[in-house]
């Protein structure tokens, strides 16, 4: 036997098991340094897929949130008069460093939201440094994205994001704020603060200017602080519709920009004419992939009548094939869910949908782990447009499925909710995906695909789904005020 044959191979250490270094406590990052919060409180942020607590952070309250204002407003005399080309080299040197860190933000992002390391690496950590490459472009060009206006940016902006898409969501909130000469004030979700801190300490490394980015940690009472806190010029909120409406309550006395991209019940309409094997792909990357956890989820799935028994026979077939688990495992096809108590609604919500009649299929074959918050993707039929399960956004990996016998009838169908965020149409007819298209409610429509970002394209919503839109030149209006040019 040669040494090479008695020796054992073995495999190197793959980078999703590397886990990156989490500090047992974070501050608040205010004025360009993390400091302790004026009530010296904290919270724990676990570890969804093994309930481990992670770290302890700081929990901010209005003193916390004026003084990161007043250092936000200090650093936007100098951040605005920066020349424009300047602010774009901070933006590029940010998202050149995300990528330099994706490995170890993405690993960060699953252990503190829950969702699979495949999806983190693969989306959320390229789309956030591609919305700061993006908006960096934008930063000296600004005087040709609105034809004879001037614009100017607004102030100090006030930012919250939810715990679906931590660090995606600060970026494609962030980068056309600092693209557009202002400055921030963000609140990250109290489930999963930690990649917004982590980008933190990326501003520190490539010498951001100090008070152009102030985070905030806490839970709703500080982001009320937030929306409430009079130097605020404008608010951008991410969120529940619920949320949103209050938001709306708050400020309606106040003439400030606001935005907002709330809750969704978006439909995926699948014709017969459609690729079944590419619809049924866009399906579950639309529902299960996330774990339902994207607020444009494909959660209401309409099938035409005469291919519907054919769909469902392969979507359970495209079910029983998925991964439930460790979502550091990069095989893993579905996460943990982010909280004990989201898991409870989305519970509850199926016990309502048995309860009311649907018929409930899910994988029966694989324990879940003992530990952390689980659900199976599953999936109903026998479905009514008035059950619970076919209106209310359920946030969990939970499909309802229908049928239709005309397109006039899945348009009308797919229309009947308050949501209006996106939707899907699978078809091989262009002229009809045209059609469709153009009559739906909806703020967002992918055809022939699901789930596609891009920092170039406008994303937002209609109807209680939101206004305004975040990404592309239309995201950018959001940030500054118009004066018109002098001839």
């Amino acid at each position: 036997m040669t040494a090479a044959e008695g020796t054992r191979l073995e495999y190197a250490t793959a980078p999703e098991r590397l886990r990156p270094q989490i500090d047992a406590s974070y501050g608040l990052f205010i004025n360009g340094e993390f400091v302790e919060p004026a009530s010296n409180a904290s919270f724990v942020t676990t570890d969804p897929a093994t309930g481990r607590k992670l770290a302890e952070v700081a929990q901010g309250d209005e003193r916390d949130v004026d003084r990161a204002v007043q250092a936000a407003k200090a650093a936007g005399a100098r951040w605005s008069r920066l020349k424009p080309s300047e602010r774009a080299k901070y933006l590029f040197r940010l998202a050149r460093r995300l990528q330099e860190c994706s490995r170890e933000l993405a690993v960060l992002e699953t252990m503190d939201g829950g969702k699979p390391i495949r999806e983190s690496r693969d989306v959320d950590l390229p789309l956030a440094a591609q919305h700061f490459f993006y908006h960096a472009g934008w930063a000296d060009k600004l005087q040709f994205a609105f034809a004879g206006a001037t614009p100017k940016p607004l102030g100090v902006c006030g930012q919250i994001i939810p715990w679906n898409f931590p660090l995606l969501m600060a970026a494609w909130k962030i980068a056309p704020a600092l693209a557009c000469g202002n400055t921030v004030v963000l609140k990250p979700a109290e489930t999963t603060p930690l990649t917004a801190l982590h980008l933190a300490r990326i501003m520190q490394e490539i010498e951001l200017p100090d008070g152009v980015v102030n985070i905030v940690t806490g839970a709703g009472n500080t982001g009320a602080a937030v929306v409430n806190h009079p130097g605020m010029k404008k608010i951008a909120f991410t969120g529940s519709t619920d949320v949103g409406r209050h938001i709306m309550h708050s400020l309606a006395a106040r003439d400030i920009p606001l935005t907002l991209e709330l809750g969704g019940k978006s439909p995926n309409i699948v014709f017969a004419d459609a690729s079944l094997d590419q619809a049924i792909e866009g399906v579950v990357s639309g529902i299960w992939f996330n774990q339902g956890h994207v607020c444009c989820a494909g959660s209401r799935l309409y099938v035409e009548e005469c291919i519907a028994e054919e769909f469902i026979a392969a979507l359970r077939e495209r079910m029983a094939r998925l991964r439930v688990g460790d979502p550091l495992d990069k095989n893993t096809d579905v996460g943990a869910i982010n909280s004990a108590e989201q898991l409870e609604r989305i519970e509850g919500l199926v016990s309502c949908g048995r309860d009311q009649g649907a018929v409930l299929h899910e994988i029966n074959d694989d324990p879940l782990p003992s530990r952390g918050n689980w659900h199976r993707p599953c999936f109903f039929t026998g479905v009514e447009p008035s059950h619970t399960i076919a209106r209310e956004e359920i946030f969990g990996p939970v499909l309802s499925v229908m049928t239709f016998r005309t397109p006039e009838e899945a348009i009308r169908r797919a229309n009947s909710t308050p949501y209006g965020l996106a939707a899907g149409v699978w078809t091989d007819k262009g002229a009809k995906i045209f059609d469709i298209a153009a009559r739906l409610e909806a703020g967002v429509v992918w055809c022939n695909t699901y789930n596609m970002f891009d920092a170039s394209s406008p994303f937002g919503g209609t109807k209680a789904s939101g206004f305004g839109r975040e990404g592309g030149r239309h995201g950018l209006r959001a940030y500054v005020q118009l004066a018109e040019a002098r001839s």
